[in-house]
């Protein structure tokens, strides 16, 4: 009886019972058996960054009273105002603003980039083209409001093709009229790689050598916890993310940040609000302690998401597919590339994950128009926070060459299960007919 028990309840007849193969169940085990080092590294820095937010809670005297909320204008919002130093503290800036009023990452990018520069300024990115959204906000696409319509300029050096700076192409751009450098550390929907907190702060250094006043803004998105220190440690005058990617911890259910230089995040506050205004309206409409719990619980969710991003690696780039970062790399981000080179497998691959989540798995995604973006998109996501990419999450644009990007996971088990499912609709699709390349 209780060898029989035993059988029912073993991990590998879950997995089985899922639609899981015993082939595609063996080859991920055998994959994960070398991945044993990296995992404990990944915890290391995850007990590093706790700490280091839990000492940040602590330091800033976080109260129940914190966990309650506002409604209308906001006056004297403790909980918010008391989260905002604790952000701060966590990025070692000196303000930040965090608000719900902030939809999304590229909102929190618009606002840190409107606020903060003015008809005339030039804008350059020394590290090619911005992600698809940010597009239309500087008018590379021309839209409505966008820096362009407002007379603001826009420059751009690409990176070299190993991934590295131009940066004879940076000093040839910088000029007198160069007011903020912005800095993506994520791919977006590239597959160039991901840049570490280490080569940020030299391709900082660099700028500030050519033009001491420039503002540097770094996209934080993707990237918050994966290392122990962060953009705004090594120069960056703003971090921007989004709360519902790392920083929220799967529980913010919207929101942004800023954080940074004292005028740079007034600047941001003014415009996110009004002239006059600032940061003293805006209620937080009681969804403070999502907030402070998703932050505390954030690094060891991000470690989850980094592991899974890490097994994604090891098992595509062991069927012969182009991975980015490669198995071996150190991880900068969550996001991982995989190149499948057709639309196919970009679609199978989605399929898996939607398969996989625990909201919506009966779903089959399909490619479609999104909003600022030039292509079809598919994307998959059952998330609880709708779009929610810290989530176990994987999407793509239909277009050459046909990668898909995978990121995600509230917990490592969750990660570890999408990304067998996807592999499991490649095989059954017969776009993977083989374990070995």
């Amino acid at each position: 009886m209780n060898e029989e028990k035993d059988s029912v309840c073993n991990i590998k007849s879950m997995y089985l019972e899922r639609g899981i193969s015993e082939e595609v169940y063996a080859f991920g085990e055998q994959i994960l058996a070398g991945l044993a080092a990296r995992f404990r590294a990944i915890d290391e820095n995850a007990e590093y960054n706790q700490l280091k937010v839990l000492k940040a809670l602590q330091d800033n005297q976080v109260s129940e009273a914190c966990l309650l909320g506002t409604t209308g204008y906001g006056y004297n919002d403790l909980g918010r105002d008391t989260l905002e130093r604790v952000y701060a503290a966590v990025f070692h800036t000196e303000d930040a603003l965090v608000r719900p009023q902030i939809t999304c990452g590229t909102h929190a990018l618009a606002l840190a980039l409107m606020s903060n520069l003015r008809p005339g300024d030039e804008l350059l990115s020394p590290v090619g083209k911005p992600y698809d959204t940010l597009e239309e906000v500087i008018g590379i696409r021309p839209s409505k409001g966008s820096l362009q319509e407002y007379g603001i300029d826009y420059r751009q050096v690409d990176l070299n093709t190993d991934g590295s700076f131009d940066y004879e192409g940076i000093r040839a751009a910088v000029n007198e009229k160069t007011k903020l450098v912005t800095i993506q550390r994520s791919k977006g929907y590239q597959t160039r790689p991901t840049l570490s907190v280490k080569k940020i702060g030299e391709l900082i250094a660099f700028v500030k050598s050519l033009k001491p006043d420039v503002i540097c803004m770094v996209d934080n998105c993707y990237g918050e916890f994966v290392e122990r220190l962060e953009p705004s440690d090594v120069g960056a005058d703003m971090v921007v993310g989004s709360l519902i990617k790392n920083p929220g911890g799967g529980l913010a259910p919207i929101g942004g940040y800023i954080a940074g230089r004292k005028e740079c995040v007034e600047n941001a506050a003014y415009r996110l609000t009004s002239p006059g205004l600032g940061r003293e309206v805006g209620a937080s409409l009681g969804i403070l302690s999502a907030f402070y719990q998703g932050l505390f619980l954030a690094p060891t969710v991000t470690a989850g998401a980094l592991k899974g991003a890490l097994f994604a690696a090891n098992i595509y780039e062991q069927l012969g597919f182009r991975v980015v970062p490669d198995g071996k790399e150190s991880r900068h981000d969550i996001i991982q590339a995989v190149e499948f080179g057709s639309p196919e497998g970009v679609i199978a691959f989605c399929e898996g994950i939607q398969a996989a989540a625990p909201i919506d798995s009966h779903v089959t995604p399909e490619p479609w128009d999104m909003p600022g973006y030039d292509s079809k998109v598919i994307m998959a996501a059952g998330a609880f926070v709708a779009g929610s990419s810290i989530e176990l999450s994987a999407d793509g644009p239909i277009k050459p060459p046909y990668a898909v990007y995978f990121q995600g996971g509230l917990t490592w088990q969750h990660a570890k299960f999408g990304i067998l499912k996807s592999l499991q609709r490649l095989v059954d699709k017969g776009i993977v007919s083989k374990f070995f390349p």
